[in-house]
């Protein structure tokens, strides 16, 4: 960080930091705010165009931001931000300087980082290994909530020094590492915090619209294990053929996990037949014991094998995995089950949506939804799926149809292909709507006692409308009841 210490008033160098922003909107008094330009965004391989924060730094000072960090070339053509330079940290880019203080939080600390990456499911499996790992006594920094970018990793690093606390106070970090385009986005994020365990979940056909191939899309997910620190472990999913395929990357140890294949930490003895509930025993090179997962999913339970497998790295024995692991809850929108006072539930996974994530979910409600009237998927536009996305889109309708769900509806654009796949397999009750907000009102008067609804899709087709407007018309299950 370059800052012109000569410019900067002397008072300000006594302020304590209290925070850091990125945001002028939701700046409070003592935060550091950081000014991002199309620049900025566009070197940290970011896609799409974003608005000059510049523009928004006396806004921020004026909420109460101790300084702001802007680029020294805006200021220097912009009289006004001249005017206050006394409260201007100047540098040549403002994302590259919170992550060189991220870089810096993170070299003072100097402990174990567990990074996470996978096509689908990063959330889910950083929170269940964060709440495992919490279980057996260690302090842990997350990611906040999908945090996994190059704004979101080192803003999530930055927790250690914000309001008060110490980096001290943290024995691991788990962090997920996400990406989006063909620009290395892993590679960085791992010179910011060089993880001593990568953990690699799953690829799948996501950000093609950016990364062209699967083939990408796998070279990008496997610089997390190329960026481990030396002797790091790689944790790798056997059972998804790239991801195996990653164990060439690696002189250091591996761990894998999975259920069809051979792998050090596996499930057997599954129960799936109750939907929000798997059972399984749980084996791992330092012995098995028998466990829970309150949820639903083979791909929930993947993500569980995911967080078993870095705490048996870290030497912790199978039962109090297992323990930890009964308490787990989903986060929200990522499969999380909802039972309604009328007698009809939802599983809501509006979150996001991917052809392989859609067609596990739906599989799940199909599997695990026993004396069930109907089962009805709402599923919603799947986006960035590049040049191939109709045919994704139709091959998924025929999937879903051959599941033997009862009713589908398709949200938005290129779900029309959905029904259509759908349609040519067999499945004549179907509907398209152009929004969430129809679907959601048509909802309203479709749903049935004993009705089992899958609601899933893209976060940019928003279908967490249709969840909330049930949630607004109907009570949950035992929501009356005092205790």
């Amino acid at each position: 960080m370059g800052a012109d210490a000569a410019s900067l008033s002397a008072e300000l160098f006594d302020k304590e930091i209290t925070n850091f922003s990125i945001d002028s909107r939701s700046v409070d008094a003592g935060e550091l705010f950081f000014a991002l330009s199309q620049e900025d965004y566009a070197r940290a391989g970011f896609n799409g165009t974003f608005a000059d924060a510049h523009a928004f730094i006396a806004d921020a000072l004026g909420r109460g931001a101790i300084a702001a960090v802007a680029r020294v070339d805006r200021v220097r053509d912009d009289e006004r931000l001249q005017a206050l330079a006394d409260r201007l940290i100047l540098v040549d880019d403002a994302i590259a300087a919170l992550q060189t203080l991220a870089r810096g939080v993170y070299e003072a600390w100097g402990k174990t980082v567990v990074g996470i990456t996978g096509s689908a499911g990063k959330t889910t499996a950083k929170e269940m290994t964060a709440h495992v790992l919490g279980a057996t006594g260690r302090r842990i920094l997350k990611s906040e909530r999908n945090y996994n970018n190059g704004l979101g990793l080192p803003l999530s690093v930055l927790q250690m020094v914000r309001q008060g606390r110490s980096p001290e106070q943290f024995d691991v970090a788990v962090l997920e590492m996400g990406m989006s385009s063909p620009t290395h986005e892993i590679r960085r994020l791992c010179d910011i915090t060089p993880p001593d365990i990568g953990v690699e979940l799953m690829v799948a056909p996501v950000h093609l619209e950016y990364l062209g191939s699967i083939e990408n899309i796998a070279a990008a997910k496997a610089e997390l294990i190329e960026g481990l620190k030396p002797g790091g472990t790689a944790v790798l999913n056997a059972d998804d053929e790239w991801v195996i395929k990653m164990r060439d990357k690696h002189r250091g140890p591996i761990i894998t996990f999975g259920i069809d294949r051979e792998s050090d930490v596996t499930a057997t003895e599954i129960e799936t037949a109750h939907l929000g509930q798997v059972k399984f025993r749980l084996k791992t090179p330092l012995g098995e014991s028998p466990a829970a997962l309150s949820m639903s999913g083979r791909h929930n339970l993947m993500n569980a094998l995911a967080a078993a497998a870095v705490a048996t790295c870290l030497q912790i024995p199978p039962q109090p995995i297992a323990g930890a692991l009964r308490q787990v809850k989903p986060p929200g929108m990522r499969g999380e089950t909802l039972d309604f006072a009328a007698g009809f539930s939802v599983v809501d996974d509006s979150y996001n949506s991917n052809p392989r994530s859609l067609i596990s979910m739906v599989r799940t409600i199909t599997e695990a939804g026993g004396a069930r009237k109907r089962r009805i998927v709402i599923a919603g536009e799947m986006l960035e799926l590049g040049s191939d996305e109709a045919r994704l889109h139709r091959q998924a309708g025929d999937e879903i149809a051959r599941t033997g769900v009862d009713v589908l509806w398709g949200i938005r654009g290129l779900a029309a292909e959905i029904i259509a796949g759908a349609r040519a397999a067999g499945l004549t009750t179907t509907r398209f709507f152009d929004s969430s907000l129809e679907a959601a009102a048509a909802i309203l008067d479709e749903v049935k006692e004993g009705d089992l609804i899958l609601v899933k899709g893209s976060r940019g087709v928003a279908t967490d409308k249709i969840v909330t407007a049930l949630r607004g018309r109907f009570d949950l299950a035992g929501a009356g009841e005092s205790v």
